[in-house]
């Protein structure tokens, strides 16, 4: 494993946080969002998510990338609608947390790996920031050292796990987010529901590309929160 880069000093991370913000702004102004009804936010500020309750029930398929050290989302989901959820995160400490937070909820299925376009074994980058949990499976904050993880492709875990369809799938999965979205959309996967963080800093090209297939496959955007370093957009599928 090869040496972490050397932490920004604080002048560095003022401004690159000035034109990250600046950067958020400008990329809010591009989105077109169909509203909708029937949008209820989920989870405490950081781990929030805004989802349609009209599309979900105590029957639906819930595939949750990313823990972190935040369940409040997914607790979230199994206290209003009553519904299983598999939860995915390949890091450790994440899957430690989230054994303890989540004890006493029989509903809440953890899986202790990543998700990816294929089954098989990755690299996870560490942050760029000591102390952060998150991993990166594609090294976006350039810092070189890594541990090694098993993950899985969504169509092996339907396949595994007898779903047909998955009728919520949220990505908070620094960096991986184009492999997994685009994955989605070549395997034509049922999926409903797409919630999707851009994790920042990111180019906006390959962000666009992919807002611009979902719209080509029938997705809406329903909702945007646009925190400067956490992008997260919801998406509905129109019916088949």
């Amino acid at each position: 494993m090869s040496g972490a880069k050397r932490r920004a000093s604080l002048p560095e991370r003022a401004l690159r946080a000035a034109r990250q913000r600046a950067r958020t702004q400008a990329f809010g102004r591009t989105l077109t969002i169909a509203p909708r009804d029937d949008l209820v936010g989920m989870g405490l500020p950081y781990g929030r998510w805004a989802v349609p309750a009209s599309l979900i029930d105590a029957d639906s398929v819930c595939y949750l990338g990313g823990i972190g050290k935040d369940i409040s989302f997914d607790l979230g989901l199994i206290a209003r609608f009553g519904c299983t959820i598999h939860a995915f995160d390949p890091v450790p400490e994440a899957v430690e947390y989230a054994r303890a937070a989540a004890a006493a909820e029989p509903r809440f299925v953890l899986h202790p790996a990543g998700l990816w376009s294929q089954d098989g074994t990755l690299r996870f980058y560490d942050h760029r920031e000591p102390g952060f949990v998150s991993h990166s499976a594609t090294d976006m904050h350039d810092t070189g050292t890594f541990f090694a993880a098993p993950v899985r492709s969504v169509a092996s875990l339907m396949h595994e796990l007898g779903h047909d369809r998955v009728d919520l799938l949220k990505l908070s999965v620094e960096g991986s987010e184009y492999e997994l979205v685009g994955n989605v959309l070549d395997e034509q996967l049922d999926v409903r529901v797409l919630c999707v963080e851009f994790a920042q800093p990111a180019p906006r090209p390959p962000i666009d590309a992919v807002l611009g297939r979902l719209r080509a496959a029938g997705y809406a955007l329903v909702e945007a929160s646009l925190p400067p370093w956490n992008w997260k957009l919801t998406f509905v599928r129109a019916a088949r």
